[in-house]
């Protein structure tokens, strides 16, 4: 058995909600990148061009790339099977088109009602954010600088974020009124999420075939996982056997984090159903690769009452409504409008 340990470097990033997002952000959970034709990479020479138009307004490929760039890496550090991630971008890609056309209708929405923010505004907004994540001037400039955005350019995006939760104030959210009643049936009928639960934190070791490979290097791979099985079973501690041996989080010895059951994947929750703390799984194949999951802990926390649990409720039922409210406000919005998509 060949005990060369492979070690993959996690990179900690502060995630900031400085990309071109609504208030209710579009559910794009990873990203996508350069175009060619319309998808491929962007070479030099390649002149920008059209990608719709919204109006007397226009959606750029330099528009495009800038907006989508962020979400690549991500998607492609997972290490999905080639045909995933072919799908998982081509859907990225669409929703970032089409996010990109909503903004521009927002924005023209924004200068018809001359609604503005100064500068003041913008400096509270940062200072709350710099709070809430307990960053120092000097570590929110070390996190731009990390994604590659400029203090000017982290200023400007505040400043359209500050804009269109304006305008959702404006057409949507002074509308919305959540009663009581709507509270309680909510607590009600989600007795998962509000009754007694438990919460596992899981380790995990993790071995992935390479990308495209063939039956003989998959089963390398399996043959080397099963050998990490066995030491675990003759009672191997799981963290030094995932420090040395997992190609993910090989540094965090494998640690996953702490989860409710339901969050889990099917595959995992059926893996683990019935096991105790200190339990592991046999070897799953999954998306990922190859894996080994531990139960560390069980968390058990005792059931919310409805007082406890009413403002997280209201709040829950208040982005819900805002989110239905503003695309059936962008859908009439759009009806309104023109918007030509350039193949």
């Amino acid at each position: 058995m060949n005990r060369m340990k492979k070690r993959f470097v996690k990179t900690k990033r502060l995630l900031l909600k400085v990309h071109r997002t609504f208030l209710m952000t579009l559910a794009i959970p990873l990203g996508v990148c350069l175009v060619s034709g319309f998808w491929s990479p962007l070479h030099a020479e390649l002149v920008d061009r059209i990608l719709a138009f919204v109006n007397d307004d226009i959606v750029t490929l330099y528009e495009f790339n800038k907006a989508i760039k962020p979400y690549e890496a991500r998607i492609r550090s997972l290490g999905y099977p080639t045909e995933n991630e072919r799908k998982m971008l081509s859907k990225i890609r669409e929703d970032v088109l089409n996010q990109l056309i909503d903004e521009k209708l927002a924005d023209q929405e924004i200068k018809q009602l001359n609604l503005s923010v100064d500068e003041k505004e913008i400096d509270s907004t940062i200072e709350r954010f710099k709070a809430t994540n307990t960053l120092t001037d000097e570590g929110l400039k070390d996190a731009l600088d990390e994604e590659g955005i400029s203090v000017d350019e982290y200023r400007k995006r505040i400043k359209e974020q500050i804009l269109r939760a304006k305008l959702v104030n404006r057409q949507v959210k002074s509308k919305i009124v959540i009663t009581q009643e709507e509270i309680r049936a909510y607590y009600e009928s989600h007795p998962e999420r509000y009754g007694p639960k438990k919460r596992y934190r899981l380790r995990q070791i993790l071995m992935r075939p390479p990308t495209g490979a063939f039956e003989k290097e998959k089963a390398e791979k399996r043959k080397q996982m099963e050998w990490i099985l066995g030491e675990l079973k003759h009672g191997k501690p799981f963290a030094d056997m995932a420090r040395n041996f997992s190609e993910v989080l090989a540094e965090e010895e494998g640690k996953l984090g702490l989860f409710d059951f339901e969050e889990l994947s099917e595959k995992l929750q059926e893996a683990l159903r019935g096991k105790t703390a200190g339990e592991f799984t046999e070897i799953l194949e999954t998306d990922q690769g190859y894996q080994i999951v531990l139960i560390e802990e069980i968390v058990e926390t005792p059931a919310k009452k409805l007082s406890e649990a009413s403002a997280e409720i209201e709040e829950a039922l208040f982005q819900e409504q805002i989110k239905k409210q503003y695309e059936a406000w962008l859908s009439e919005l759009k009806t309104k409008s023109i918007v030509k998509r350039v193949d």
